[in-house]
């Protein structure tokens, strides 16, 4: 069972919702719904027969009583399929159950629809990030500051020219998902991948069913290879990683002894149980967080790939898990830094002072030109 208590800190109510047990037997159910109707547009069941089908998978089952049953069966597609057969009074149509199909293929569309909202979702803010970060280095473009390398003071730099590279880590990372995400895709293979089952008419059957699921279709059935999600848990954790790279900067600009940048004054965020005078960067604790679990999850779908013969064991079992814990560490990093950007308390006289006290000149270089450049390079239409 999820907990919020674990989970909402790191992540949104939209992202959970998305991946939500409710969310998950509402795509299974899609799932077989959409495949009745989508037999019965081809002429392989009757009309009526997809339509009970699809009354048997309009309301939601126990999710106790159903993940007991998974866990006992090992899938959950064998428990809900029954579910659905029992709720058909015609033992005929009820037979017209999950026809052709395969458990593997009602797991993968099924997470592939949650996949579908949740990149909706990561698209959307990390948008939003991106223009923030946009406004910021166009505002503080000529603003100085000390740069830092390894962690010491370097040579002159820009606000701007710092927000701007943060831009530009966001918009790749960003650019890269969106690549990705054309492993969302429908699955329909049936047992082994061959599309038996289905009398002939697979191709115009996958057709339709892609059409009412408002997936893309696959050239072949992907069920045994996994290259796809392993893409795009690969860009989320490098988004999420880009994202962090921007927290811990701001978290130690926060530092009391440095005093350049703060998080945005929201009452009850930020203090400290004991010491009342705390300002903590709790927006930049998130992504960071999510920076450092993201990149082993990623890794755990990767180990996953060499997957045996034509269904594999243990392999994309794992997959549905971690990929919905990376969607939502992703969009909980971007949210929070979201907010955090769009707030940010900028002290350019302090990043004046610290500037002085290094006694490293005041030639900030190619800085204005180059945060031109990036912003240029940016897409206004996001």
């Amino acid at each position: 069972m999820s907990c919020l208590l674990r989970d909402r800190p790191a992540s949104t109510p939209e992202m959970l919702t998305a991946f939500s047990d409710e969310a998950l037997l509402r795509a299974a159910l899609t799932f077989e719904t959409m495949l009745a109707r989508a037999q019965a547009d081809v002429g392989l069941i009757p009309s009526d027969a997809a339509e009970t089908i699809a009354i048997a998978c309009a309301e939601l089952p126990d999710v106790v009583s159903l993940a007991e049953a998974a866990a006992h069966a090992g899938t959950l597609a064998i428990p809900l399929v029954a579910l659905i057969r029992e709720r058909i009074a015609d033992p005929e149509v009820a037979k017209l159950v999950h026809k052709g199909a395969t458990s593997q293929d009602l797991a993968d569309t099924a997470l592939m629809l949650q996949a579908k909202t949740g990149a909706a979702l990561v698209l959307r803010d990390a948008s939003r990030l991106a223009q923030a970060l946009a406004v910021l280095a166009q505002r503080h473009a000529a603003t100085p500051m000390l740069g830092r390398t390894l962690l010491q003071a370097a040579q002159p730099i820009t606000f701007g020219l710092k927000a701007a590279g943060w831009l530009q880590g966001v918009a790749s990372a960003l650019a890269r998902f969106e690549r990705e995400t054309g492993a969302i895709q429908m699955q329909l293979g049936g047992a082994t991948g061959s599309l038996a089952g289905l009398d002939g008419r697979a191709g115009d059957v996958a057709e339709r069913l892609a059409a009412r699921l408002g997936l893309p279709a696959p050239e072949t059935p992907w069920h045994a290879r996994r290259e796809g999600l392993a893409g795009l848990a690969s860009s989320l954790a490098i988004l999420t990683g880009a994202v962090g790279k921007i927290a811990g900067d701001i978290a130690l600009m926060a530092q009391t002894e440095v005093a350049e940048a703060f998080e945005p004054k929201v009452v009850g965020r930020g203090g400290s149980s004991t010491m009342a005078h705390k300002r903590n960067p709790t927006g930049c604790q998130v992504a960071l967080s999510a920076s450092i679990r993201a990149p082993h999850l990623a890794a755990t779908i990767l180990s996953a790939l060499p997957q045996q013969h034509e269904r594999g064991l243990g392999g994309w079992q794992v997959e549905g898990p971690v990929l919905a814990e990376l969607f939502e560490l992703a969009h909980g990093a971007l949210a929070a830094m979201a907010i955090v950007v769009e707030g940010l308390e900028v002290d350019a006289d302090r990043m004046a002072v610290n500037l002085a006290a290094a006694r490293v000149g005041s030639d900030i270089g190619e800085a204005e030109r180059l945060v031109a450049r990036a912003l240029n390079a940016y897409p206004k239409d996001r």
